[in-house]
């Protein structure tokens, strides 16, 4: 049986382009099939075809922003025969198949995608996951490494119930998201939860190398769910703090006072001055 790879192709914007491949028993005389999630440019997608010998069949959109679409084009004029999906709300003209929460995409007879909407990011954004075997979440711009998506064309009740939805995904599900925006979010989660061992346990090994090509899971949904304060924000510890800086008890408000909370530090550049180097293993509160 052939495996499934992995590959994340960094780009402009700090973005990753997924690939999945299933490479051919013999590179030197066969051509292997692959699968692409979000390509915002070709170039580093057709290189790692040729390299590869992979030939494309898919290409997976999960919002129309264009670091996430603009290397469509070239793609499927390389390779007409792909077929690319897109979120059925946006009704993107360059998706040939429009597909929405619960539809199936199947890429080989061992893997299959379901459709998940995860609107808030953007109103038409969707995410895809594998089927209960491999447990693979890619989810665009919805969920990142210890962080979230901001906000553009959704609304923060969509964002929350979007989180929510996720959260409710195995602890064992490998994550996969668009973005390289783990050291900011870390920052940002230690100065929301300081007292959060576990938190303070994933600062202390994580060492990002972007823009090196990535291999494998960035993260598993239970990391997130245990140190990502947008996974958390409904959580005793974090819900209190949201409520002093003036929110309600409710999903919705409490998302957006903490979404709200690090805009407002990413635009006044305050996360750039948060220190990690010095996060002690123990901490008493």
């Amino acid at each position: 049986m052939k495996t499934i790879g992995l590959a994340a192709l960094p780009e402009t914007y700090e973005n990753y382009i997924w690939v999945l491949y299933e490479e051919a028993a013999n590179a030197s005389s066969e051509t292997g099939q692959a699968w692409v999630v979000d390509p915002g440019e070709s170039e580093p997608v057709l290189g790692f075809l040729k390299e590869h010998h992979l030939s494309l069949q898919a290409i997976l959109i999960t919002h129309g922003h264009h670091d996430h679409i603009s290397g469509v084009e070239d793609l499927k004029a390389a390779f007409p025969q792909v077929t690319v999906y897109g979120p059925k709300v946006a009704n993107l003209p360059l998706a040939d198949v429009h597909v929405e929460e619960g539809d199936k995409i199947t890429l080989t007879d061992t893997l299959t995608l379901k459709v998940l909407n995860t609107p808030g990011h953007t109103q038409d954004h969707i995410a895809y996951l594998s089927d209960a075997d491999s447990k693979m979440l890619f989810c665009g711009d919805t969920l990142f490494t210890a962080g979230c998506g901001r906000l553009f064309t959704g609304t923060f009740a969509q964002f929350a119930e979007s989180i929510l939805k996720l959260r409710e995904l195995a602890d064992d599900t490998k994550f996969y998201c668009a973005h390289e925006y783990t050291m900011s979010n870390l920052k940002f989660a230690w100065l929301v939860e300081p007292e959060n061992a576990a938190l303070r346990q994933r600062i202390r090994d994580t060492h990002i190398n972007y823009p090196q090509p990535w291999q494998g899971a960035q993260s598993s949904l239970g990391l997130e769910k245990a140190t990502n304060p947008f996974m958390r924000f409904d959580t005793p510890s974090i819900r209190s703090k949201l409520i002093e800086r003036g929110a309600q008890d409710t999903p919705e408000s409490l998302f957006k006072t903490l979404r709200l909370w690090k805009d407002e530090l990413d635009q006044s550049g305050a996360l750039n001055q948060v220190d990690l180097s010095g996060v002690p293993e123990h901490t008493t509160f």
